[in-house]
């Protein structure tokens, strides 16, 4: 099996947030749902030196969507088992047929990656764009960003282009291993 995942250079993301938009978009997300999302993460203050006041404040952006993890925490918390992890390609996905909306994988989501569709009152996530992929083309994502932050890929070649490190300062730290490579800010590490 080939495990796909996503590579983010935090480095060059600017917050624009046109990967969230358009991810919701393609997708037809109502209000409050977002399979993409950019967080802002910020620390730090002001500090007085001397007879002024100075700014000590660090800020970055980070995009993130399900990271169709290896150990998926959604996948055992599914009470119909409606969601599964692709063997093909790796990517988890929730089959719309055998979903009940219990949202059990929400809690177990550290990621916050399931969504619950009032709609359909099923679940939904992210699914790496399987339509476009399935038709040779990139998620929408990784085509829409500005600053071309976003890859997707074979993790093996995107860990030996980009490096190993998957885990940043204000993110959850789960058991899950997320499929994600991350170019760090400088201040996220």
């Amino acid at each position: 099996m080939v495990q796909l995942g996503f590579y983010i250079n935090q480095e060059h993301c600017v917050g624009c947030k046109a990967c969230d938009v358009s991810c919701k978009d393609k997708n037809d997300l109502d209000i409050g749902m977002n399979f993409r999302r950019v967080y802002e993460y910020e620390e730090g203050g002001y500090v007085q030196q001397g007879e002024g006041i100075v700014p000590n404040v660090t800020a970055y952006y980070f995009s993130i969507a399900c990271n169709h993890c290896t150990s998926p925490a959604c996948l055992p918390s599914c009470p119909t088992k409606a969601i599964i992890k692709r063997e093909e390609d790796g990517i988890v996905i929730v089959e719309q047929e055998k979903c009940i909306g219990s949202r059990f994988c929400v809690r177990a989501c550290p990621y916050g990656a399931p969504q619950f569709d009032n709609e359909i009152l099923k679940m939904s996530k992210c699914d790496s764009c399987l339509t476009l992929r399935e038709k040779g083309e990139e998620p929408v994502c990784v085509t829409t960003c500005p600053q071309r932050a976003i890859e997707f890929g074979p993790m093996e070649e995107l860990q030996k282009k980009y490096g190993k490190v998957n885990q940043i300062k204000g993110m959850p730290n789960p058991d899950t291993k997320p499929n994600l490579v991350i170019t760090p800010h400088r201040h996220a590490l």
